[in-house]
């Protein structure tokens, strides 16, 4: 995202078009502005200056991926300091690889994170072995943990397309995506509706990133009170993922201007095993995983993981 004049950002217009757009994130301008009350040419700038891929806001698809046949797992990947950047960019080849960072502590090198069909998931042994003969991985699901009935690609490869479309840019207007696909716009609403009405789509969601945070502490916990896991999430900005069987991902984002060294005293005495996460040092290089790239041009399943 570009951030080359701090100086303009206004963090209250900032905070102000997150909120309305998490309120109406499909909804037009025209539209938000009736149903708000809010003049249309303000809103109008603040949209303009801050929406966009290439600026502050955007709003994303958040997609169910059990319902797609698909788990979520961290891998713990030690990698030599001098090759970190040319390891993630060969392990960024492959698409079930969502994103990574740079991660120092239990593991000297990458933590990446993985979408991998439940069907393949008797490969990340050697998927991972691939880039280095030290690692560990984890699945995770989201917390707090319930029962999940996986599913598996059943949708035509056009879906896909639509998926990262969405992903990137759920605001996209319905006449770029029909000529994206080449397809009518009762077809393409169609197909959102579908997906919606399957819940693949759980959500939409709209977030900012000024690139404030550029460290997370990454810990891994066999166990957690409750108690304390909720006065993080009043406290911090703080994720939590329930690992399988057992345990507790932990996310906590923070910057390099704060005391690492406080941050590690307070957490670590909560987890098993921790490490620092760099988010700004492949930032340049990272991306997400396209589920175009994934599945089969037929629509017939995904690609094997270790197709790339």
């Amino acid at each position: 995202m570009e951030v080359s004049n701090n100086n303009s950002i206004n963090y209250e217009e900032l905070d102000f078009l997150v909120e309305i757009l998490t309120k109406y994130p499909k909804e037009s301008l025209k539209k938000i502005s009736e149903l708000e009350g809010i003049e249309y040419y303000k809103l109008k700038r603040i949209y303009d200056k801050y929406y966009g891929p290439d600026k502050y806001v955007q709003v994303s698809t958040i997609y169910n991926i059990a319902k797609i046949g698909l788990k979520s797992f961290v891998a713990f990947i030690s990698v030599p300091r001098d090759e970190l950047r040319s390891k993630a960019l060969e392990i960024l080849k492959n698409p079930f690889c969502n994103y990574l960072n740079a991660s120092f502590g239990f593991k000297l090198g990458i933590a990446a994170y993985y979408h991998i069909p439940v069907d393949q998931v008797k490969y990340i042994d050697e998927l991972l072995s691939k880039y280095s003969d030290d690692y560990e991985y984890y699945e995770v699901r989201g917390y707090p943990k319930r029962p999940r009935q996986f599913g598996k690609w059943n949708l035509s490869y056009d879906y896909a397309i639509l998926m990262d479309i969405l992903k990137e840019d759920a605001r996209t207007s319905i006449s770029k995506i029909s000529q994206t696909l080449g397809k009518t716009r009762p077809t393409v609403k169609y197909m959102i509706e579908r997906l919606e009405s399957l819940e693949i789509i759980l959500n939409y969601i709209a977030v900012y990133d000024d690139y404030a945070y550029n460290r997370a502490f990454v810990g891994i916990a066999e166990d957690l009170d409750e108690s304390i896991i909720q006065e993080w999430i009043k406290r911090y900005d703080f994720h939590i993922g329930a690992i399988v069987p057992k345990g507790y991902l932990i996310e906590m984002y923070f910057t390099s201007k704060e005391d690492i060294g406080l941050k590690i005293l307070e957490m670590s005495k909560y987890v098993n095993k921790f490490s620092v996460e760099y988010l700004d040092i492949l930032r340049d290089i990272n991306r997400w995983g396209k589920f175009s790239e994934r599945v089969r041009r037929d629509g017939k399943g995904y690609r094997s993981i270790l197709d790339f």
